[in-house]
């Protein structure tokens, strides 16, 4: 089977696709991937020689962490003009990042037997897929279609109402754009929100998310049990040449509180190194800090109780640690639940949002917006309520629960090459 693999987006959109798409090969599949440019380091260690799909996801964070309203951004809502201003720039750049997707999405798919997408720009790839007359599989991080159990904080038929609505204006929205993409492809007119569309078509919607995470969802869509398969968080858990010496470190002294922020764009790293450091001397604790694509500096002055490095294998370093206090991306976030430690989620996205609330629902960590009123103060109070024995015992019995990842790839592929098989024989 020859299979098309695109995903845009940072290091937690692209490497469960990788994950997924290596297994695949193995199995004796010919998998064509593009990724953003500035991923294919990981895509070639997962195995790819990768085509470029869209610029650079670093692009999208520098712009992030000038004008993000979800995150450290001080903008208010009564500062209208600003805000519309972000808007407007935000909507330009989606849409020339969409011309560019689309322009490498069809000849990527060409003369392959099935599209496999993330969930990033998930309708311009069904209208790519409708075009070609191919299936597609979409893998989703949070749970997407509408639903009782994601905004399970209010009565679930409301849940379920906000969901749809927000879902239709949403394709109302960006209405034209595709309008002008299903016309460019000579596809018929369809005024069906494109989550409805793509369900309808029957693609394979793989939820690479743990059942725990959202209790009660599995049953809700019990009809879609075979579209919608739940693997749990996939990850490619690839080493890295600063697993020793971060391992060496921690057995030094007690147990570090992890700082991991991912692909989160801050604004001073340098603001951010001091503070953890002043927070972890009044609790007298130590720091790993990850630096990951965050930009802080791993040689910089520091205090004897800071190790900062530039990456490191989560599975392997996190369950030594004590508390974990990170960005919430859906890697993570599993990668911290897996290990049993609790979580300190200082999220600056709405899908980073959701899985801060998903910690905070199973009462293994606290989760708060990243914001510039946080404080060394607020800081400190967070973190000696996030190391009293009941958030870590509570980690503990949660990490019981998840699926491991090499579990996840497996189940992930036999569901996508049951859909392929189902597909061609009707």
């Amino acid at each position: 089977m020859k299979i098309a693999l695109a995903v845009y987006g940072t290091r937690g959109d692209v490497e469960p696709m990788l994950a997924v798409g290596r297994e695949l090969v193995r199995r004796g599949h010919e998998v064509r991937a593009a990724v953003p440019p500035d991923l294919f380091g990981l895509a070639e260690y997962a195995g790819f020689a990768a085509e470029p799909y869209g610029h650079d996801s670093q692009e999208m964070l520098a712009k992030e962490a000038g004008a993000n309203l979800f995150g450290e951004s001080t903008y208010r809502f009564w500062q209208v003009r600003k805000i519309a201003k972000i808007y407007r720039e935000s909507w330009d750049d989606s849409s020339r990042l969409r011309r560019e997707l689309s322009t490498a999405l069809i000849p990527l798919a060409q003369g392959t037997d099935l599209l496999f997408h993330g969930q990033l720009f998930e309708d311009l790839a069904d209208n790519v897929a409708e075009h070609l007359g191919i299936p597609m599989v979409v893998l989703h991080h949070i749970p997407l279609r509408p639903n009782n159990a994601f905004l399970w904080f209010v009565p679930a038929p409301a849940g379920r109402a906000v969901m749809t609505a927000f879902w239709w204006v949403t394709s109302r929205i960006a209405g034209s754009a595709e309008k002008r993409e299903r016309r460019q492809l000579g596809l018929p007119k369809d005024s069906r929100a494109a989550t409805h569309r793509i369900t309808e078509r029957g693609s394979l919607e793989i939820q690479a998310y743990d059942e725990v995470c959202y209790p009660g969802l599995a049953a809700e869509w019990i009809d879609y049990a075979r579209h919608r398969p739940f693997v749990g968080t996939l990850t490619l858990e690839q080493p890295t040449g600063h697993d020793d010496d971060v391992t060496d470190w921690i057995a030094t002294g007690a147990p570090p509180i992890c700082f991991n922020f991912g692909s989160m764009a801050l604004k001073s790293p340098a603001d951010t190194i001091a503070m953890i450091g002043h927070v972890c001397t009044q609790l007298g604790e130590r720091a790993l800090v990850c630096a990951g694509s965050s930009g802080f500096s791993t040689n910089s002055p520091r205090a004897e109780h800071v190790k900062v490095v530039g990456s490191m294998n989560h599975s392997a370093i996190f369950p030594a640690c004590r508390a974990v206090v990170h960005h919430g991306g859906a890697g993570t976030t599993a990668a911290v639940l897996r290990a049993g430690v609790p979580h300190l989620v200082l999220w600056s996205a709405p899908d980073r949002w959701a899985h801060g609330a998903v910690v905070t629902r199973l009462k293994v960590g606290i989760s708060r917006r990243f914001s510039g009123d946080l404080t060394e103060n607020a800081l400190i109070g967070e973190l000696r309520e996030l190391l009293a024995p009941s958030y870590r015992d509570r980690a503990r019995e949660i990490a019981t629960q998840m699926k491991t990842s090499t579990e996840g790839v497996r189940v992930a592929a036999d569901s996508i090459e049951e859909f392929a098989r189902s597909r061609s024989v009707s």
